[in-house]
């Protein structure tokens, strides 16, 4: 099973050259050795207060920034949050699933409608409410649903600039995931406020905040309100105010660090014990994750879309300068679109200055600029149009932000000619990643994004270079994920015999342990390690269903019933439960529920390859003979090789 998550598609066949340079082990510093002089970052005492409290005393400051597009960046589905266009030429069709989509609204209540046509007829209708619009609208607008707490994005996206509707990023080309995608915490840490997460989820939440708030820069607040409320007021024009990080005072790295957090998107590898919520301004985004880009030789300009940090730390003005920062530019409380252009220019002419020291007008010096005057006349003097041109990404479709690669002349035709090779991933927010995390984030780019068995040599490679490490169960446990990606289950299971599955923190280990198990034909060794993965992590229902199916195996229907029975307690719509507990009532003889949890399955996925497997048995016995046929057909059509529908269509 793979993780649902996707962040972009790289179109196209990728050479692959292993990178072969050595990386040096850096120790990691224990909690205890880190310290800053803003109280808030290291104290565990220190919580969020949310931005309401802020509110109340920086009134100007939050309702300037509510109008940026961090603050615009979450919402509920309301008609005013909504930038999209609605009517008849609202739809979109996914030739490769033979889906139709619809939004509409219903009085105040946001819909997408998925369909099916055959000839006049409708065959399939999926009507789903749409709980959340994640997105300011500046570029796009993407719809999220909930189902009891676990969050699921929408497969349509409207794309505010082009003001078109089409596939949500990363479902065309065939990986239309319909209603399926998880919205995991590493997606809502970024694209909002920190919310309540479920321990031992991967995509539940008790409460959803509405759009990137001021604690996300400033640390938690709780430190700092406490001092106010008793009276304690710092003059900041005179000293800084150490209750709560101000990212301005802090060093560049440490400011770079604070926006790369979100605006460094790639393949984000956590250390050992840490999650998407550790990271507190003021402190090194290494302490907590390492970001990885993919290098290539090449198509220098195709970029990422939220890869602003990526692209800046490529440009010569921030390697010469030592102290380019996002905010030298970047005014982060007040948006884009009401800042002057003249803050950009003047940001480049702190460092550019003019020939002419005695010009009057600076705006209309060259400032060092080799073109004619007439040819930046025609540019209105402004460098960030020649320097900084607004360029579509690789990533998100339909849409142009500016390249924060800032370079002195347009791209020649060689940097125009495309991707040619892959050079390897490197590491943007941390010079010398140790090999192990290297390894780690070439086998999550080989799941995510770029399925080239050459990404999980290099990843084997690294792990072997790992110096001085037991291979104990906690390092185990890499190699067991290589081997598992590369569908060599004996070896996984090879590492995993020494190893006691209670000595198991991690649930994706334990998991994968169970599956190789599993693919075996071992279900009684495959059932100890799936319970292992459901106690760390009980609400991941996929990982509870991949549960029942090996107690199904084993022909332990009630324990099976009553794995079913719980994750459909927790989301009506799991299409493997409801397939599940319907062959397990046929089993049983009870058709009436049988048929109803089948029904049911098919409503939510007409494809589901074992539900029309089960609907056409369920048929068959009941001696209508012909919407079998019908059935197993449908089948083929969507799944071609299923020899157990070939031969069940042959016998009839």
């Amino acid at each position: 099973m793979k993780k649902k998550q996707a962040v972009f598609v790289l179109a196209g066949a990728l050479m692959l050259i292993a990178m072969i340079c050595t990386f040096c082990n850096q120790p990691q510093k224990s909690k205890s050795e880190l310290s800053s002089q803003w109280r808030n970052v290291y104290d565990s005492s220190a919580h969020y207060v949310g931005m309401n409290v802020c509110a109340s005393c920086h009134a100007d400051i939050y309702a300037s920034f509510m109008k940026t597009g961090m603050g615009q960046s979450f919402g509920y589905a309301t008609r005013s949050k909504s930038s999209a266009d609605f009517g008849d030429h609202a739809l979109v069709y996914d030739s490769t699933s033979d889906f139709y989509y619809k939004p509409l609204w219903q009085k105040d209540s946001l819909y997408i409608m998925e369909y099916r046509l055959k000839g006049n007829d409708t065959v399939h209708k999926l009507v789903q409410h749409i709980d959340f619009i994640v997105g300011s609208g500046q570029h796009t607008n993407s719809h999220i649903f909930s189902q009891n707490g676990y969050l699921y994005q929408a497969p349509i996206t409207f794309y505010t600039q082009k003001r078109k509707w089409d596939l949500a990023p990363g479902f065309e080309r065939g990986n239309n995931k319909r209603f399926s995608r998880m919205i995991e915490s590493e997606c809502m840490t970024c694209h909002n406020a920190y919310p309540d997460f479920v321990t031992g989820s991967q995509n539940k939440f008790l409460h959803i905040k509405t759009g990137i708030d001021c604690e996300r820069c400033h640390g938690p607040g709780s430190i700092h309100v406490a001092e106010k409320q008793a009276g304690h007021i710092i003059d900041t024009s005179k000293a800084p105010d150490y209750s709560i990080v101000n990212p301005r005072r802090l060093s560049t790295e440490l400011q770079n660090n604070v926006c790369q957090r979100c605006h460094l998107q790639g393949v984000a590898v956590l250390n050992d014990g840490k999650n998407f919520f550790d990271f507190r301004p003021g402190m090194k985004l290494s302490e907590v994750m390492n970001v990885f880009m993919p290098e290539y030789e090449g198509g220098t300009d195709k970029m990422i879309m939220a890869s602003h940090v990526e692209r800046m730390k490529k440009s010569k003005c921030y390697i010469n300068s030592g102290k380019m920062s996002c905010i030298t530019c970047h005014n982060p409380h007040v948006s884009i679109k009401f800042t002057p252009r003249e803050q950009f220019l003047n940001a480049c002419f702190g460092c550019h200055q003019p020939i002419n020291q005695m010009d009057r007008n600076p705006l209309m010096d060259s400032h060092g600029c080799t073109e004619t005057e007439m040819a930046r006349a025609t540019q209105n003097n402004d460098c960030i149009t020649c320097h900084m041109p607004r360029n579509g990404s690789i990533d998100i479709p339909h849409v142009a932000v500016t390249d924060h690669y800032i370079r002195k002349r347009p791209l020649s035709e060689a940097e125009q000619r495309g991707i040619t090779a892959f050079l390897g991933l490197k590491s943007f927010n941390n010079n010398q990643p140790d090999a192990l995390t290297t390894a780690r984030a070439y086998m999550e780019f080989f799941e995510r994004y770029n399925p080239n068995i050459g990404l999980l040599d290099s990843a084997l490679f690294y792990i072997a270079k790992q110096q001085n490490v037991e291979l104990n169960d906690e390092h185990n446990r890499d190699n067991m994920r290589a081997y598992f990606l590369l569908h060599n289950y004996s070896k996984v299971i090879e590492y995993a015999t020494p190893i006691q599955s209670s000595d198991i923190q991690d649930a994706w280990a334990a998991y994968r342990v169970g599956e190789s198990y599993f693919q075996t034909g071992a279900n009684i060794k495959a059932e100890i390690w799936y319970k292992r993965a459901i106690e760390i992590w009980p609400y991941s229902l996929d990982f509870q269903s991949k549960y029942s199916v090996c107690l199904l195996a084993q022909q332990k229907m009630k324990e099976a019933q009553k794995v079913c029975e719980y994750i459909l307690s927790e989301n009506t719509n799991h299409i493997d439960a409801n397939t599940n507990l319907g062959f397990i009532f046929m089993q049983e003889g009870n058709n009436g529920q049988a048929y109803k949890f089948m029904q049911r399955a098919m409503l939510l996925d007409p494809d589901n390859e074992q539900n029309l497997i089960n609907m056409a048995v369920w048929f068959h016995g009941n001696h209508q003979l012909l919407l079998a046929k019908q059935t197993l057909q449908q089948l083929l059509q969507k799944h071609p090789q299923n020899q157990q529908a070939q031969a069940m269509l042959a016998e009839l």
